[in-house]
């Protein structure tokens, strides 16, 4: 990691000649600009830099979506204000003399832009300060890995593309190897970039494998996230491969999920909230906190699953979740909690790879303060197949019904606000419109001929 200073030096002597400013938008991805290191050292980072506002409300097309109150063509689409976070910069390995600082963002008179995800979480962060809880997270994130460039995917339609598996590799490190060329870079890099790996698996899905991050606190643990995902598809890019982190690539394999674990402690770290010490046992706070994520999980489900392939990771016995319970070291059920006294935690398997991080981490926290807050007690454990139990609440089966359950959340407007409310529900809505237009492949296959 760098400090302001030390990359300003570095800017000076040469060994820095590009600082990527960025920021993530509401997918997730890190948007911004390449700035000389001369400028840089000169000008921007006293000030940072200026982008457009649009870029909080347009789709993954980059299309002008309107219905925002933020920016549209009427307010003339005019500029936020990208503010360096300096505890975020640090140098790209992959990327020659290169640098990146994660910036926050402001409107020109100096006011924070509430719609802004890395905003949405450092609310929800500070909600739980005041109450003395300090989150820990972490992220268990699976991609799949294909022989075909991205030049060669986009020319095939991204139909019949050849993974870099055969075959299922779940712990199988004789295909791992065959792999090690990209994900050993990947681990690497990720490393020498300050972004803590523990390490990597193959998993349940031809040229399917997991990577996983050190947990730490939540605004850290997002901007690695995202770090990560921005590097593994730009190394794979540089190896002649490609990657994807949608929530389901391929209706043959298994989907790939974001597995988020989530303990809450002091804020010294030495007092694991969810564990009881003097009993020895999950506490009173573990009770609310769970009741509160399944009650939440619905409500919760834009945050956690946002876009239409999103909802087609859910299948029964395919590792994903399909009904919201919880069990110990249990794969089954949507929420699984694992680990013992100070590692004692819950993770979540609802979110998908395609889930953003910094609001599926804002969703948990809210969705445990929600808990607390309204004195709900600890829900039975669920043993056995939640696959196939019966009386079980059910993840949503689509955006749409997704989007109808944020809609009507009391607890979503009042835990992240009528602004943010509104902005992610147009998100979804315009996601809904794109699609509900779209011919798709299955379509043509099934009409064309036949009717």
């Amino acid at each position: 990691m760098l400090t302001k200073n030390r990359l300003i030096d570095l800017c000076r002597r040469g060994q820095v000649d590009t600082v990527l400013l960025a920021f993530p938008d509401m997918l997730g991805r890190l948007l911004g600009k390449r700035i000389t290191g001369r400028f840089f050292a000169d000008s921007a980072a006293s000030h940072g830099a200026h982008a457009c506002a649009y870029l909080l409300t347009v789709d993954m097309e980059m299309e002008p979506v309107q219905g925002y109150e933020l920016t549209s063509w009427d307010k003339g689409y005019g500029d936020f204000h990208m503010v360096p976070d300096y505890g975020t910069a640090r140098l790209v390995p992959w990327l020659e003399k290169t640098a990146l600082v994660l910036c926050d963002l402001a409107t020109e008179e100096g006011e924070t832009v509430p719609v802004s995800p890395r905003e949405i979480l450092k609310a929800q962060i500070a909600r739980a300060a005041k109450k003395g809880y300090r989150f820990q997270v972490g992220s268990e994130l699976e991609l799949f890995l294909y022989k075909d460039t991205n030049d060669e995917a986009r020319a095939k339609g991204y139909h019949n593309l050849e993974p870099l598996g055969r075959y299922i590799e779940d712990y199988v490190l004789q295909q791992g190897t065959k792999e090690e060329f990209v994900v050993r870079e990947i681990r690497n890099q990720l490393e020498a970039a300050g972004v803590p790996v523990e390490g990597s698996k193959g998993e349940w899905g031809h040229g399917q494998q997991e990577i996983n991050l050190r947990h730490t606190d939540p605004l850290e643990m997002a901007d690695r996230h995202v770090l990560y995902k921005h590097g593994a598809k730009e190394i794979s890019w540089q190896k002649g491969v490609s990657a994807t982190f949608m929530a389901k690539p391929s209706s043959a394999q298994a989907g790939s999920s974001f597995h988020l674990h989530a303990s809450v402690c002091d804020k010294s770290l030495k007092r694991n909230f969810l564990w009881d010490e003097r009993k020895s046992a999950p506490s009173a706070f573990f009770g609310s906190a769970m009741a509160g994520s399944l009650a939440m999980a619905r409500d919760f489900s834009l945050f956690f699953a946002p876009t239409i392939n999103s909802y087609k990771r859910y299948v029964a016995s395919s590792f994903a979740p399909t009904r919201l319970a919880w069990g110990r070291d249990n794969r089954t059920t949507g929420f699984r909690v694992v680990g013992h006294g100070a590692s004692y935690r819950i993770e979540n398997r609802v979110p998908g790879a395609d889930a953003n991080p910094y609001l599926a981490f804002a969703a948990t926290i809210a969705a445990f303060l929600h808990g607390e807050e309204k004195g709900l007690k600890t829900p039975a454990e669920f043993k056995g197949d939640a696959y196939h139990a019966k009386g079980l609440t059910e993840v949503p089966k689509s955006l749409s019904e997704a989007a109808r359950c944020w809609e009507a959340s009391a607890a979503a407007k009042a835990a992240f606000g009528e602004t943010v409310h509104k902005h992610y529900l147009r998100a979804a809505r315009w996601e809904l419109e794109c699609f509900e237009r779209a011919v798709t492949c299955w379509e043509l296959q099934r009409y064309f001929e036949r009717i």
